[in-house]
């Protein structure tokens, strides 16, 4: 199997554990998923099967969509509610107005500091391991964007809002950084991955219903071919002549290919029009090369 399947990974799972898992399920050795979700956080995780671990760096790029839960007068040292407690307030005196305010000002490019408890590595060294050591090492702010940032319920203590944001970007840290702009503090209590580019969380399949799927046959109906993944992209087939060039990954020049697509990736076929690859045109060399081969 070529392709991408989407877990609905839930709580207590590392994005590590999903992989683990389903390369027993699915009897594959060749399967990687596309970004971290916290063990307590749940939601949609792609996971790449065989070839198709050539996209995980572009899947992995895309915007992603969020529900939060955050709770206010909390403080604690993982940003969310399983870690210790350092403050802790009762009163806690804001407006609706005020916390839709703080959300708005955070929309943009932003610089983000990663928490101390994430897998990010600090020479060699994993930050969440340091901070068990009970170490703080300096974490250089990382650009981050907030396409849009969404109220939608406010029962106090507990703010729900929806975030579309970039890779590479903790909510926990936002959730952090919002309450110490409402001045009160804050710690998430919940999240879940609603959106990974146009994968949904309607479309995801938990790792019981891929074992399933698997016992039932039903499981390449689950997967999502390498192809359709990229479907955003032109698709155009080179001429009889070029079709050797293409089996070995080498570039076309634009006379073997039937149609004349310049401007970003393309879907390069063969004659017979089997998906071979994605090609990119180079104005300087006047040749399509290839971005990547499958």
């Amino acid at each position: 199997m070529d392709g991408i399947i989407v877990i609905r990974k839930e709580k207590g799972y590392t994005s590590h554990d999903v992989v683990a898992k389903l390369r027993g399920i699915l009897h594959m050795k060749k399967i990687g998923h596309t970004g971290t979700l916290d063990p307590d956080a749940e939601g949609v995780l792609p996971v790449a099967l065989g070839k198709a671990t050539k996209l995980v760096d572009l899947i992995t790029d895309k915007e992603k969509t969020y529900e939060a839960v955050m709770r206010l007068g909390v403080v604690t040292d993982t940003q969310d509610m399983t870690g210790t407690i350092l403050s802790q307030t009762e009163q806690i005196s804001v407006t609706e107005k005020e916390v839709k305010e703080a959300a708005e000002s955070f929309l943009g490019e932003q610089l983000q500091i990663p928490p101390m408890y994430s897998a990010l590595k600090v020479n060699g060294k994993k930050l969440y391991e340091l901070a068990r050591e009970g170490k703080t090492v300096e974490r250089k702010p990382r650009p981050v964007h907030f396409y849009q940032i969404e109220i939608l319920e406010i029962n106090l203590p507990l703010v729900r809002y929806r975030v579309v944001c970039s890779k590479g970007t903790y909510i926990r840290t936002l959730c952090h950084d919002m309450g110490e702009k409402l001045g009160c503090g804050a710690a998430m209590e919940s999240l879940v991955r609603t959106k990974v580019g146009k994968f949904e969380l309607k479309d995801a399949i938990t790792l019981a219903q891929a074992e399933e799927a698997v016992k039932s046959g039903a499981i390449q109906d689950k997967v999502l071919g390498i192809e359709e993944i990229l479907g955003e992209y032109p698709r155009i087939c080179c001429k009889e002549e070029g079709d050797r060039l293409l089996a070995n990954g080498n570039p076309l020049p634009q006379g073997v290919v039937s149609e004349c697509e310049k401007q970003g990736w393309i879907r390069m076929c063969s004659s017979g029009g089997a998906f071979a690859g994605v090609y990119q045109w180079d104005e300087r060399r006047f040749l399509y090369f290839p971005v990547k081969m499958f």
